[in-house]
C-alpha cells in the first residue's frame, strides 16, 4: 500500500507566538511536517533554498525583510507554493502579495475547531500545486485589446448584459488579470463571487480598484445595479440580484459549504436576466458555480470558462464545463476580448455565431 506524501511546511512569521500556533495545529495532522521557523523573509528565502519545502507560510510585517519581498524573491529564484498568513489589517497587502506569486490568503488563525481545519485545509490544497519559477521583468504588461467604441454597441443609457464572474482559489491572481484589460466605458454591471476568508473582501476590492479603469466595491443590499461598475460580494453574505436590477445580500448559513456562494449568485441573475446574462467562472476548487453556469444556459445566456492551462486548480471550472454548460473554454488571457465580442453581437447572435463556427 503506497503511504500518502508527506508535506513539509516552513512557517515564516516575526512572532514566536504566531509561529507556535502554526506549528501546534500542523503538527496535530498527520501526513504534515513543520520543517522550519524563519523569523523573517530573509531567513526564509535561505531556508527555502536548503529544505525545499512544499509549502510556506507567509506573514506580511517583518524586521530585516518583510513577506512582500520575501515572496517576490522566491518567485524568482526557487518557486514554491506560498500561503500568505496575515491579520486582517494586512488585507491589501495580501493582494498585492497574490500577485507577486502567492497563491492565496487567509487570516491568523485562532486556535479554534474551524479555524484550524481551514488552515490546515489551505495548506493541504496548495502545497501539490505545481509552480513555475518567474522570469525577472521591469513590469508586467497586459495583453493588448483592440479598442472598442463601448458608446456604439450600446444606444440606450440603461444597460442589457449582466456579466458575472465566479472563482475560488486562483481567482484574485485571475481577476488583476482580467479586469485591467476592459474599457473604463464598459457598458455593464460585473459582479463577482469570489470565496474569501472573512475580513479580506474590502481590502481585495480596494486592491483591484487601483489596478482597474472601472470602480471596484463591496456589494450593499439594496444597491441599484449600474453599467460599468464591479460589484464583490462580501464573504459573510450571498450575493444575489432581484428582478428590480437590485442587490440583495444573503446571510450565510451554519451548513452552507462556499462563502460567498456563486451558485446563488449565477441562478439570481439567470431568473433576473435570462438571455441577457453572461456566466464567466474562473480558477477554483470544488463544485461551486457549476449548477449556476447550468442555470444561465438553460435560460439562454452566454457561459464562458477559464481552461485548465491557465487556470491556479482546474476544478469549478472543470464541473461547469464537464456539465456541458459551457458555451467556450478559454485561456485567461482571451475572455476579456471574448466579452467585448458578446456585447456586440448581443448574447444571441454570440450563440448563433459559435454554431456556426463564425467565432
Amino acid at each position: 500500500m503506497m503511504m500518502p506524501r508527506l508535506i513539509r511546511v516552513l512557517i515564516t512569521d516575526d512572532s514566536s507566538m504566531a509561529r507556535g500556533l502554526l506549528r501546534a495545529i500542523l503538527e496535530e495532522e498527520e501526513g504534515i511536517e513543520v520543517i522550519g521557523e524563519a523569523c523573517h523573509g530573509k531567513e526564509a528565502l535561505e531556508m527555502v533554498q536548503r529544505l525545499q519545502p512544499d509549502l510556506v507560510t507567509m506573514d506580511l510585517d517583518m524586521p530585516v525583510m518583510g513577506g512582500m519581498e520575501a515572496i517576490e524573491e522566491i518567485m524568482h529564484t526557487k518557486a514554491v507554493p506560498i500561503l500568505v498568513v496575515s491579520g486582517q489589517s494586512d488585507a491589501e497587502k495580501a493582494y498585492e502579495a497574490l500577485r507577486l506569486g502567492a497563491l492565496e490568503v487567509i487570516n491568523k488563525p485562532a486556535y479554534t475547531p474551524d479555524e484550524a481545519a481551514e488552515f490546515v485545509a489551505k495548506v493541504r490544497l496548495l502545497s501539490g500545486i505545481p509552480m513555475i519559477t518567474h522570469l525577472r521583468r521591469k513590469a508586467l504588461v497586459s495583453p493588448v485589446i483592440a479598442p472598442v467604441d463601448f458608446f456604439a454597441i450600446i444606444k440606450q443609457p440603461d444597460f442589457k448584459q449582466v456579466f458575472v464572474i465566479a472563482s475560488s482559489t486562483g481567482g484574485p491572481q485571475a481577476l488583476a488579470s482580467l479586469l485591467p484589460q476592459l474599457d473604463e466605458h464598459f457598458p455593464a454591471p460585473i459582479l463577482i463571487a469570489q470565496h474569501m476568508s472573512d475580513g479580506f473582501v474590502s481590502g481585495m476590492a480596494h486592491w483591484l480598484s487601483t489596478l482597474c479603469k472601472l470602480p471596484v466595491k463591496v456589494a450593499e443590499e439594496g444597491e441599484i445595479l449600474k453599467p460599468g461598475q464591479v460589484y464583490v460580494s462580501p464573504s459573510e453574505q450571498h450575493l444575489t440580484i432581484t428582478g428590480s436590477h437590485q442587490i440583495h445580500l444573503k446571510p450565510c448559513l451554519e451548513k452552507d459549504i462556499y462563502h460567498p456562494s456563486c451558485d446563488q449568485l449565477l441562478k439570481s441573475v439567470a431568473q433576473a436576466y435570462g438571455k441577457n446574462a453572461v456566466g464567466i467562472i474562473l480558477t477554483g476548487m470544488g463544485r461551486d458555480g457549476a449548477a449556476g453556469m447550468a442555470a444561465i444556459d438553460a435560460h439562454g445566456g452566454v457561459t464562458l470558462a477559464q481552461d485548465e492551462a491557465s487556470s491556479v486548480i482546474y476544478g469549478m471550472n472543470q464541473e461547469a464545463v464537464n456539465a456541458g454548460v459551457v458555451h467556450r473554454v478559454l485561456p485567461l488571457s482571451e475572455i476579456a476580448a471574448e466579452m467585448l465580442k458578446v456585447l456586440q453581437l448581443q448574447p444571441a447572435g454570440y450563440l448563433a455565431a459559435l454554431r456556426r463556427g463564425q467565432l
